[in-house]
């Protein structure tokens, strides 16, 4: 199919290689519709590409689907990262959920590398401009905009996706809202090969996740599928603690015996956890945007994922962000001549989804963070694990 703009083709710009920027690069390949993904990584193997996410059949499968990969989806997909132990900071087991078999691929686990792989593969080598990090833009006479990037280079575009996360800097284009944080900071740290080097945590930590939480703060850890486990440390602390908390993330030893320390009293079963990390320690302050957030349109600039809508990261945001992706191609796909109209279908569909999903995901994390018998309750509705 053939989509023209004034006698050629429309130029599309996606900002972010993240997964919803890449779905929708792929789709509208499926429909024949080109784009260009800028994405500010030198190279897709520049930087690693975190855990696992939790892919939802009514989200994120669904836009794999309409990117056709579902084939390729589901042999990286894991259903057994779907077991859960829940703890409290006792370590008392108050949950234990191991995956049947046999069991559907509901929400299975799908390591991060190997889903944007999946993407990059479905697309043509041409598609992702690599080492182009955006800037600013401005709005052409005849419409468009003229993209800049660090660089110094320029590319012109009838339509501009912001799919750059966060801190989206396509963002202020539309609104004026900025992401707030919620009073929760995290640390992500690292256990390779953890079957050889602690088969004790292995064996605690089970097939998939590992959830100990207590009214000031949580331990987790997730097994990946390239034998690592990744623990993940939660903290009621304000936005600015890490500047002033002195501890040194870099290096693993003295910030894993300070950062045991904040969690002085609970289970040593549970810290040896923080001891066991074998590498530098991510810090990461969890922001969110209004829930809710709208914006008058723009003519040819429109936002997917974290930079519509960032919500507190309990398992919906990737999945809302991969679908986002599918349903803007889609929409440009059913109005291949009309770029703003399918924006303005996509938007008014896009808030309300949106919206659903920051409201659900906020109500779920101030259960966790009111520790684990709250969360035993959520598990104990049966409805609870479709959410």
């Amino acid at each position: 199919m053939s989509t023209e703009i004034s006698g050629r083709p429309p130029r599309i710009a996606i900002v972010g290689a993240g997964p919803s920027g890449l779905v929708l690069a792929r789709v509208l390949h499926m429909h024949g519709i080109a784009a260009t993904v800028y994405e500010r990584e030198p190279s897709r193997t520049a930087r690693g590409q975190g855990g696992m996410l939790d892919l939802r059949a009514d989200s994120g499968q669904r836009a794999l689907q309409e990117a056709g990969l579902t084939e390729g989806f589901r042999a990286i997909a894991r259903s057994e990262g779907q077991d859960l132990r829940l703890l409290d900071e006792n370590g008392t087991l108050l949950l234990r959920f191991d995956t049947p078999d046999d069991a559907p691929l509901d929400k299975p686990e799908v390591d991060r590398a190997d889903l944007r792989d999946l993407l990059l593969g479905a697309l043509p080598g041409d598609a992702i401009a690599w080492g182009r990090a955006y800037r600013s833009a401005e709005p052409l006479p005849e419409g468009g905009w003229r993209l800049r990037f660090a660089d110094g280079t320029s590319a012109d575009c009838d339509l501009l996706v912001g799919a750059d996360g966060a801190n989206s800097r396509v963002r202020p284009l539309l609104t004026d809202a900025r992401p707030a944080h919620i009073g929760l900071n995290t640390l992500e740290g690292v256990i390779a090969d953890v079957d050889r080097t602690h088969p004790e945590i292995s064996a605690r930590i089970g097939r998939g996740n590992f959830w100990a939480l207590g009214p000031d703060g949580a331990v987790s850890a997730q097994r990946n599928g390239d034998g690592r486990v990744r623990v993940y440390l939660s903290l009621h602390t304000p936005e600015d603690w890490f500047a002033g908390c002195g501890i040194p993330f870099d290096d693993p030893a003295r910030a894993g015996t300070a950062l045991a320390k904040l969690f002085t009293g609970w289970a040593p079963e549970i810290t040896a956890l923080i001891a066991a990390c074998d590498g530098p320690f991510t810090p990461r302050s969890i922001t969110t945007l209004p829930v809710g957030l709208t914006w008058a349109g723009v003519p040819g600039v429109t936002l997917l994922g974290d930079a519509a809508h960032l919500m507190p990261p309990v398992g919906l945001g990737a999945n809302i962000a991969m679908l986002d992706g599918a349903e803007l191609a889609l929409a440009l796909a059913a109005r291949p001549h009309d770029l703003d109209a399918a924006v303005r279908a996509y938007e008014e569909a896009m808030f309300v989804r949106g919206a659903e999903a920051a409201r659900k995901s906020e109500a779920v994390q101030k259960m966790v963070m009111s520790g684990a018998r709250g969360v035993l309750e959520f598990f104990q509705n049966p409805a609870a694990r479709a959410v």
